[in-house]
């Protein structure tokens, strides 16, 4: 466990998932509001797939989606220039998960023209958002559970091995994707418990910047279990598992 921290603190693991927060917040919110919003099923815009992933329902539901533009207003604000900028900041931010990455399995950075690989896991990682979205009034308790599990592990299993390049083994990638995904969901199960409250506190003290600021810490949540789940990956294979690093 001492590798374990030692190689938290090289990777500066906290100061990482802060950087996840502002990048998730600054270039890939609203490349997913306006994404939410053009929405064929109308699933309630970009306020449904943020309350949904923190696991909140009720009045801080209610509190979060009041500081969320509304679909159509968004649609009709949007040009196609802005759209293309939203996706290069998009881009940015898959190339921030990809250094982590990097950084995590020791691998020198990929060249600047693999820019199509940030591109197409930004548009992966969209579609399994949408996809999580859509389970939530298709499908209820258990069953819902097994299909957000089996589809996230397939995710971030194929997410670093695709914006990695292939330099790691399937089998060696396995682990963080496990871990993560087990992550995310006990950091769910501690939004609703310690999240969804404050929001509704922090509304009422603070108005839409307290509401922010709970969005914030839980983005910063989410890149620590993104990077946390597949350094503790790394440190399983090379302690516990018969580690392979090449294609």
């Amino acid at each position: 466990m001492r590798v374990l921290f030692r190689r938290g603190r090289e990777l500066e693991l906290m100061h990482r998932a802060m950087g996840f927060a502002t990048l998730a917040l600054v270039t890939l919110a609203p490349l997913l509001i306006v994404v939410a919003a053009a929405d064929p099923l109308g699933r309630g815009g970009f306020a449904s797939w943020l309350t949904d992933g923190m696991g909140l329902s009720g009045r801080s539901a209610r509190a979060l989606t009041a500081v969320i533009s509304p679909p159509r207003k968004v649609i009709g604000t949007t040009s196609l220039l802005s759209g293309l900028l939203l996706v290069v900041f998009g881009t940015s931010f898959g190339g921030s998960v990809q250094n982590g990455y990097e950084r995590i399995w020791g691998l020198a950075p990929g060249p600047w023209h693999r820019v199509w690989r940030q591109a197409t896991w930004l548009v992966v990682l969209t579609a399994y958002l949408y996809q999580e979205v859509l389970t939530q009034t298709a499908l209820r308790g258990d069953q819902r559970i097994a299909l957000s599990t089996v589809s996230g592990v397939l995710f971030f299993w194929w997410g670093q091995r695709f914006l990695l390049g292939g330099q790691v083994h399937w089998r060696t990638l396995l682990p963080g994707a496990l871990a993560t995904v087990v992550g995310l969901g006990g950091l769910r199960v501690f939004s609703s418990l310690v999240f969804e409250p404050l929001i509704v506190t922090n509304a009422l003290n603070y108005g839409a910047v307290g509401t922010v600021l709970v969005v914030e810490s839980w983005l910063i949540g989410v890149g620590f279990v993104v990077y946390g789940g597949a350094l503790l990956g790394r440190w399983f294979c090379d302690h516990h598992w018969m580690p392979r690093h090449d294609g």
